[in-house]
C-alpha cells in the first residue's frame, strides 16, 4: 500500500469542501483494502499498483450500461467514450485518442440532461489532468492490459437516503411516463406495502433531494401513493408469482412491517412462510398505532393479503412464547425463524404517579390500539398528551376525533427540535390542538383515583445530548399545575423480545432489543434472524421493510449453504453511505421556480368529524408534471479491490 493518498474526491462539487485525505475509506470491508474508488465527485486512489486505464474502461463500461439513451451527448459520447477506453486497454491506441477522449468527455459532462452525464466523465477527466502518464504508458506497451476486480454500483442522493434503497428516479420517471403498472414493479423490487408507505413514510428521500437545492424537492412519497392508487382503481391484481418452489420453510414472529416484508421476499424465492402474530389483523403497529386518517385498514390489509398469495401463512391470536416456544417451531420443521415483534410497549415518563393506576392515565401505545378497535378508552373533555414525536400527534388528532374538545400536548423542548413529520405538526394546528413547549411532567395529580391534572417545570435548552437536540434543563421554582381530565403520556416505544425468546437462548442487550449482526440480521443462534424495531429500537417504517427485505437474503443463503455472508454489494452501500451523496451546501450551476405537488387536504374543520383518510391522492396528470421534476441525479460508484 503507499503511504500517499492521491484524491480529487471533492473537488468538483460547488459550494462543497475536498474531503481531506485521512478521512477517506481506506477499506472496502474489514480486512479487504479498498485499492482506489471512483464516482460522481471525482477519485482516490490508496494502492498506486491499480491499473488506472483498465479501472477508466471498467468505470466507462458501467455508465455505458446505466445510460437512460435520452440525450444524445450521453448516449453517444459515453458510447465513444467507451470504445476509446477499450482500445487502449487492448493494446491499440494511439496519443490522439487521448485528446479525443478529454474533448469527449467535458462534452458529455456539460451537455448532459441527467447526473448520469453530467457526473460520470469527472474521475476520467482528473486521470487525464494528473495520471495523463499511465495513458501515454498504455498506448506505447501496444499490449493487452489485464482485467482487474471492480465493484460497481449505482446510487442517488435519494436512493442512499431511503433505508431500502428504493430506486426513486426510475420509479418517477415512469410516472412521468404514464406507466404506474411499471414503477410500481420497480417499487416492489424493494417495497412489499406501496400503498402504506406512499402515505405514512417519514420520507427521508424527500429531504436529500437535489431538486431541493433549486427550488423544492420531489413530492416523492405523493408519487408512489399514485402508483399504488392507480393499481388499485384498475381492479387488477398485483402481477406477483412465486419462486420456484424450496422444500425449507420459515417461520416469522410478528405481522408487522418487518414480518410482512420478510415473508413477501421470502416468497418471491420460493419459501413458503408461516407469521403467528398475537393481533387478530396484519401490520403490527402500523395497524393500531397509525389512525385511519393517516393510514385506512384497508389499504394495509389488502397489501398484506398480497403477502399471503406468495404462499405466506398468517396465524392470528398466536402468542409466541406463551401459546407456542421456539422449541415447538423447530420441532414443527421450520428450518430458521425471523423475529420482527417491534417495539409495541411504552416508555416510561419517570413522572412520579404515572404507575399509581389512575383512572384516565393511559399510555399513548394503548390509547391508539384502543382507538384501532372503535373504542373511546377514555373520557373528559380537557386530555393532556405528553410527546412530541408521531404517536404523540396521532394520540392528540385522535383526541379531537373522539369527541375531546380541550387538547393540548405538552413537550420538553420547541418546536424546532420535535421529532414529529412537519406535515403532522402542521395540520394538528390547523385542527385547533394546542401545543406547549419547554414544559415537563413532574406529577399526576389525581382525586378519588382519577386523574385531575398534571404538576410541570418549565424548561429551557442547554447544550446538546447525544441525539444532537439541545438537552433540556429545568428551571427551578417555575413549577405549575395544568388541570385537566385525562392524561395520554406518548414519549416513546421500547422492546419486550425477552417475552417472545429465552434470553438464555439469544442474546438481548440493556435496551430489551435483540442483538444481530448489523448486515445480515443473524443472531448469535445462526437459525434465528431478526429485524425491524426490535432491533434498532423504533424507526421509520420504511426501515423495518429494509429489514425484513435483507433478511430474507441471508436467510436464504443460510438454508441453502448454512452460513450468511454479506456480499460485496452490501459492502458497497455502506461505502457509499460514508462518502454521502447529498451535499447540503452544494450550489447549483442554474435556479429555477416550479412548486412542488401537494396532495388535496381535507379542510380541518371537517376531517375533525370522524376518521375518514385526509390527504386525497393525485390524478396522473398531476403526477406526471411533478415527476418530470425529477433531475434523476443517478452517479455511478466502483471500487477497485
Amino acid at each position: 500500500m503507499a503511504s500517499q493518498v492521491f484524491s480529487t474526491w471533492g473537488s468538483w462539487t460547488p459550494g462543497r469542501e475536498q474531503v481531506p485525505t485521512d478521512q477517506l475509506p481506506a477499506e472496502f470491508a474489514a480486512g479487504r483494502p479498498l485499492r482506489a474508488f471512483m464516482g460522481w465527485d471525482g477519485l482516490f486512489i490508496h494502492d498506486e499498483s491499480v491499473d488506472l486505464v483498465d479501472m477508466a474502461r471498467a468505470y466507462m463500461d458501467q455508465a455505458q450500461k446505466e445510460s437512460c439513451g435520452q440525450c444524445f451527448p450521453c448516449r453517444l459520447g459515453v458510447k465513444a467514450m467507451s470504445a476509446i477506453l477499450d482500445g487502449l486497454c487492448a493494446g491499440k491506441g494511439a496519443p490522439a485518442d487521448l485528446d479525443r477522449l478529454e474533448s469527449l468527455a467535458r462534452f458529455v459532462s456539460r451537455a448532459s440532461r441527467c447526473d448520469i452525464g453530467q457526473t460520470t466523465p469527472r474521475p476520467i477527466l482528473d486521470l487525464l489532468t494528473h495520471r495523463r502518464q499511465a495513458f501515454l504508458a498504455a498506448i506505447e506497451a501496444k499490449a493487452p492490459i489485464a482485467r482487474g476486480r471492480y465493484v460497481a454500483q449505482v446510487t442517488a442522493p435519494c436512493i442512499n437516503a431511503c433505508p431500502s434503497h428504493l430506486d426513486i428516479p426510475g420509479y418517477v420517471e415512469k410516472i412521468r411516463d404514464g406507466r404506474w403498472d411499471q414503477a410500481l414493479s420497480i417499487i416492489r423490487d424493494d417495497c412489499c406495502l406501496p400503498g402504506v408507505v406512499g402515505r405514512v413514510c417519514v420520507r427521508p428521500c424527500e429531504f436529500n433531494c437535489r431538486r431541493q437545492k433549486l427550488d423544492e424537492g420531489i413530492a416523492i412519497r405523493a408519487l408512489k401513493r399514485h402508483a399504488a392508487d392507480m393499481e388499485l382503481a384498475s381492479g387488477r391484481e398485483a402481477p406477483l408469482v412465486p419462486g420456484p418452489a424450496k422444500e425449507q420453510k420459515v417461520a416469522i414472529i410478528g405481522a408487522g412491517p418487518a414480518g410482512l416484508a420478510c415473508a413477501y421476499h421470502l416468497g418471491l424465492r420460493g419459501y413458503k412462510s408461516t407469521i403467528f402474530e398475537v393481533l387478530n389483523e396484519p401490520g403490527g403497529m402500523a395497524a393500531v398505532g397509525i389512525p385511519d386518517y393517516r393510514l385506512p385498514r384497508r389499504i394495509l390489509r389488502g397489501e398484506a393479503n398480497q403477502v399471503e398469495r406468495l404462499g405466506c401463512e398468517i396465524r392470528y391470536g398466536v402468542n409466541v412464547g406463551v401459546d407456542v416456544t421456539l422449541d415447538d417451531l423447530k420441532l414443527q420443521g421450520y428450518g430458521a425463524i425471523f423475529v420482527g415483534v417491534g417495539a409495541p410497549a411504552a416508555s416510561k415518563m419517570r413522572c412520579e404517579g404515572e404507575d399509581a393506576g389512575y383512572e384516565c392515565f393511559m399510555t399513548g401505545v394503548d390509547f391508539l390500539r384502543r382507538v384501532a378497535d372503535g373504542e373511546r378508552p377514555i373520557e373528559g373533555d380537557k386530555l393532556l398528551i405528553i410527546g412530541g414525536g408521531n404517536v404523540a400527534m396521532d394520540c392528540a388528532r385522535s383526541a379531537l376525533r373522539l369527541g375531546f374538545t380541550d387538547v393540548n400536548l405538552l413537550y420538553r423542548r420547541t418546536r424546532a427540535e420535535m421529532p414529529a413529520d412537519l406535515v403532522e405538526i402542521s395540520e394538528a394546528q390547523e385542527e385547533g390542538i394546542k401545543f406547549h413547549y419547554l414544559v415537563a411532567p413532574l406529577r399526576v395529580i389525581a382525586a378519588n383515583g382519577k386523574v385531575a391534572g398534571l404538576e410541570c417545570q418549565r424548561m429551557e435548552l442547554g447544550e446538546p445530548d447525544a441525539s444532537g437536540r439541545r438537552r433540556p434543563v429545568a428551571i427551578e421554582g417555575s413549577e405549575f399545575v395544568i388541570e385537566c381530565d385525562a392524561i395520554v403520556p406518548a414519549i416513546g416505544q421500547v422492546c419486550v423480545v425477552d417475552c417472545v425468546l429465552p434470553p438464555d437462548e439469544v442474546e438481548i442487550s440493556r435496551r430489551n432489543t435483540l442483538a444481530t449482526d448489523d448486515i445480515t440480521r443473524q443472531t448469535n443462534q445462526p437459525y434465528i434472524f431478526s429485524g425491524g424495531d426490535c432491533v434498532t429500537g423504533p424507526a421509520p417504517l420504511i426501515a423495518a421493510l429494509d429489514a425484513g427485505k435483507n433478511a430474507a437474503r441471508f436467510i436464504e443463503q443460510f438454508l441453502t449453504n448454512g452460513r450468511s455472508v454479506p456480499e460485496d454489494g452490501d459492502h458497497m452501500e455502506r461505502l457509499i453511505a460514508r462518502l454521502g451523496v447529498f451535499y447540503p451546501r452544494e450550489k447549483m450551476p442554474y435556479a429555477d421556480a416550479t412548486k412542488k405537488l401537494r396532495p388535496p387536504v381535507m379542510a380541518p374543520e371537517v376531517r375533525i368529524r370522524g376518521f375518514d383518510e385526509v390527504e386525497g391522492g393525485v390524478s396522473p396528470a398531476q403526477a406526471a408534471e411533478e415527476a418530470a421534476r425529477c433531475l434523476r441525479c443517478y452517479r455511478i460508484a466502483m471500487a477497485a479491490l
